[in-house]
Order: structure tokens, then sequence, then C-alpha cells
């Protein structure tokens, strides 16, 4: 097994890893040679495509699938991880979600390590830029002594597997009986209905709707179909029982960093703001001239959403035909 400088920290991956996982695992190439924790069991298809995409070892909780309890046990389980791999771990990526978050503040005070959230971007020196002040402002910040703890937001890295693919060799690693004790086990879960869009939160593109649709999200979802995106809405289209919470993007919903993103009929107050401010590129279409979000907009379109956005369907449709 080689040597690494990266742990990159996935949930149980089932039989297909997301496009969220293999972007943590692109990142942690770009700083080292990579490892994978994986919380849950591995499949040899799962073994096989992280070996595809660079990784040199999987670790994997021995005879306990982690993924089936709250974080508590992971972080304790991380620990021994890293303490069993010695110097040769110098960082811990995980995804920016609340688990993944818990996880990354418990296991920096195990190991006495620094942590750094809401990491947008990471340079080859472990450099992570990090948005700050609800996505206001962006700043650098670097781990210079022991351990650093990330947690990297989707979207910040494109995942490409490694030119020579290299075999992940399976690496089981006892879980600390006494974390799990009073650990919290999850007894059941619901599905969520598909809509055949992508994840909210690792969609590179994102179509959301605020007042100034009236109610009417058909236009919304048009457009995101056009563009293979992900329908997002603001707090008050949520509010006003318009559309589903969960799809609710703000400082009070979820955060959302994709390569495009349109703000269609939101005036970008700065709770919507803090949650997709972020994004690469961002479009607003508004009737109203003055609303704050095209201070933040790269292209802002004057105009009634529901003419502007079925002729931009429609035109996107007239030229993939």
């Amino acid at each position: 097994m080689a040597e690494f400088t990266v742990l990159v920290v996935l949930g149980g991956a089932g039989d297909s890893l997301k496009k969220a996982d293999l972007e943590l695992v692109a990142a942690g190439r770009a700083l080292g040679t990579v490892a994978v924790a994986s919380t849950g069991p591995v499949t040899d298809a799962v073994r096989a495509q992280l070996g595809e995409h660079g990784a040199t070892a999987v670790f994997v909780p021995e005879g306990v699938d982690l993924s089936q309890y709250l974080v508590g046990p992971t972080a304790a389980w991380l620990a021994d991880v890293v303490a069993a791999a010695g110097s040769a771990v110098r960082t811990v990526l995980l995804d920016n979600s609340a688990d993944g978050k818990e996880a990354a503040a418990r296991l920096g005070v195990r190991l006495d390590a620094g942590v750094v959230t809401d990491v947008v971007a990471l340079e080859a020196d472990g450099t992570a830029h990090k948005s700050v002040l609800a996505g206001s402002y962006e700043v650098r910040a670097r781990v210079r002594s022991g351990l650093a703890v990330l947690t990297l937001k989707p979207n910040a890295e494109v995942a490409a597997p490694e030119p020579v693919p290299a075999a992940a060799d399976l690496v089981p690693v006892a879980v600390p009986q006494e974390s799990l004790a009073a650990a919290a086990r999850i007894t059941g879960r619901t599905p969520k209905a598909s809509s055949g869009r992508p994840e909210l939160t690792e969609a590179r593109i994102v179509v959301s709707g605020g007042r100034g649709t009236d109610g009417d999200f058909g236009p919304v979802e048009e457009l995101a179909d056009a563009l293979g995106g992900a329908v997002g809405a603001s707090r008050a289209a949520a509010d006003a029982g318009w559309i589903s919470h969960d799809l609710q993007v703000g400082q009070t919903g979820k955060t959302v960093s994709p390569q495009l993103y349109i703000a269609a009929g939101i005036s970008g107050a700065v709770q919507h703001r803090a949650g997709m401010q972020t994004a690469k590129v961002i479009v607003a279409v508004n009737s109203d001239p003055d609303s704050p979000i095209f201070e933040i907009a790269d292209f802002g379109v004057v105009g009634d959403i529901s003419e502007v956005l079925p002729q931009a369907a429609a035109e996107i449709a007239r030229r993939r035909g």
C-alpha cells in the first residue's frame, strides 16, 4: 500500500459513487496521494471505480456500517484510521454537509487539528478558499501545523479518472466499541420521491424561482429541464407553499455552488444571496431593474420571467435538437 497524504471521507457508497464523491477524490488528488475512508461497506465495483480515480487504499469499518449511525462513532473511527496511518496523513477531506462539518469538528477536537469548513477551492499547497459572512466574502486559509481537516462544497472540482488506474487496497479498521455504546442509531429511512433532476446541492446548473413567479414554477422547471439542471426557490416562494421547502436556497435553506445559477423573479435579499453567491456564473431575470440580485449577477435580463424563461428554454431545445 502506497503512502498517502490525503484521506478522503465518503459516506456509504452503495453500488456506485455519486458525482460529489468523485469530486472529493479529485480534490484530494490535487493535494497528494489519496486514500479513501468509507463509513459503509464497499463493493468490488466501487473499489475498482475509486482505483480508476486515483485512490490507493480504501479504509472500511470492520464489522460495522457507520452510515447507520449518527456522526459520533464516525469521528472516533476516523481518528483511529488517521492514527493507524501515522504521519502519512496530512489532510482529511470531507463533504460540506451538516454531517461532514460535524464530523470535521469532532475530528479536529480529537486530533488537535486545524479545521476549515465551507471550502470552495483548494490550491496545491493546501491553501483553502473559504466563503465567509454568509458568502459575502471569500478568504484564503491554511493550516500551518499538524493535521488539516477540510470540508469542501460541491462543484469545486471536476472529477476525472487517473490516466493510469491503480488498484485500491481494502483496509479494515476496527470501530472503537465505546463510541457505539451510547451512539444514536438510524432506525429507518424514507426515500425521497425522485423528480428525475439532479440533487440541488450537487447540481452544476440550478434554476431558482422566487416571489416573481406568482406561484407558477412551470417556466422555471421547463428551463431547468432544458439545461439538465436542478430547481431551487427563494424562501418567499417556499413559505407561500408554491414549492417544497427542501428546495429552498439561502441562509435558512440549502447552500449551492453550481457552475451556473439562474435567479428568476428573485429580488436578491441577503438571506438568499448567502446560499448561492459562490456560484461560478450568476444570471438574474427580474422585471425590476433595481433588484439587489443584479448587484451580484454576471448577466442580467430585465423582463417578465413568464416570457423570458420559455423563450430561453425553446432556444436551448432548438439548438440542441
